[in-house]
């Protein structure tokens, strides 16, 4: 009988929040908040200060977890179809 511990990798299991996701809670919570939560997202694209996202819902640090610049370039494809 073979007694050899197979381990298995669970990390596949454990998808990351995608991108709209993160957007999606991001923007709930900053409506929560009674913030215009589109022009509160820009800011924080525009200039990368996390001030313009509220701590609710742990908003800002989810929002942290995305980079700007990849940011943009998924809306934009988004935006174009591409």
């Amino acid at each position: 009988m073979d007694r050899n511990t197979i381990l298995f990798n669970n990390s596949e299991k454990k998808k990351e929040q995608t991108t709209q996701e993160i957007l999606s809670k991001v923007y709930q919570a900053l409506d929560e908040k009674g913030y215009n939560a589109i022009d509160q997202m820009v800011g924080y694209i525009l200039s990368g200060d996390p001030s313009y996202i509220t701590g609710h819902n742990n908003a800002r640090n989810l929002i942290r977890k995305i980079e700007r610049d990849e940011l943009v370039e998924e809306l934009l494809r988004k935006f174009l179809n591409k």
